[in-house]
């Protein structure tokens, strides 16, 4: 199919593209990558009237570290946060970036794009909630920060305004030992069940530790229950088992609420796994 008719804007640089949003109003839309918006557009999905192209702006395009946390520009692409040499403390970045769809997806596809199109699976909003991730976005009214915990609403729907755009994405805590997986029918597809760990060590000893699931509703979620599991000094499958029976889920049409639940209790205990020997530490 084709997508129906729209306008089309360039922006040559951030401020100008913010003017566009404020001018243009609700039936606006960001392009950078498109490797999301021109599907749903072809499929008459989604109808912006106007299209505001930022892929030139150079500017949003970045990876650095501070004493606040890594930083990265709305416009960095996939591919880029993979292959930018990131340190062990946020090595799950660009070690995440494997199961982001397919390579010519991974060299368009830009990190500000994905968390502002809010898949329930996407790989960047699993691990905004997983790491405590702070979205900073901005418009002519002025930049706010917005935690990763309160900014997905449901399926694709944010916190983010109409004439909003997402300048960067900051983590603002390392994760050295983490680790994310995920299982779809056929590589590059979209997860089915998604599971993200970033466990905390003391020596050899976890002592704690974060849970996140995709997949398993209409926005990335943390597990309280499995994280009090590590907490308490439980196994890895008793985390994963709890994480499993503390999710309400129901059959979609597509797969069964047990299929699902099983998906989460093999992907936990294996992220977890994983995530105990990112950085050489043995079991």
């Amino acid at each position: 199919m084709k997508p129906a008719r729209f306008d089309y804007h360039r922006a040559r640089d951030v401020q100008g593209a913010l003017r566009l949003l404020a001018d243009l109003g609700e039936d606006a839309k960001i392009i950078a990558g498109g490797q999301s918006l021109v599907a749903m557009m072809n499929f008459r999905l989604a109808r912006p009237a106007h299209l505001v192209d930022v892929g030139a702006l150079d500017a949003l395009r970045y990876v650095r570290r501070d004493d606040e946390g890594l930083h990265i520009g709305a416009l960095t692409t996939h591919l880029e946060v993979e292959s930018g040499g990131l340190d062990a403390d946020f090595a799950v970045l660009s070690e995440a970036m494997r199961w982001v769809g397919h390579y010519p997806i991974r060299t368009r596809g830009t990190v500000g794009g994905s968390i502002a199109h809010a898949d329930a699976t996407a790989e960047w909003c699993l691990l905004a909630v997983l790491l405590d991730a702070v979205i900073v976005v901005e418009s002519v009214r002025g930049r706010r920060s917005i935690d990763a915990g309160s900014f997905f609403f449901g399926f694709y729907s944010t916190e983010l305004a109409f004439d909003e755009m997402i300048v960067e994405i900051v983590f603002p805590n390392p994760a050295p030992h983490a680790a994310i997986t995920e299982f779809a029918e056929r590589q590059g597809d979209f997860a089915i069940v998604a599971a993200a760990v970033s466990l905390d060590l003391r020596g050899a000893e976890v002592v704690g530790g974060r849970v996140a699931l995709g997949g398993v509703g209409a926005t990335p979620v943390r597990s309280p229950e499995a994280e009090r599991v590590l907490a308490a000094g439980g196994t890895f499958d008793d985390c994963a088992e709890t994480a499993a029976d503390a999710l309400e889920l129901e059959d979609d049409g597509a797969y069964t609420a047990d299929y699902r639940r099983t998906l989460v209790r093999t992907l936990v205990a294996r992220a977890c796994k994983d995530a105990l020997v990112s950085q050489g530490v043995s079991s």
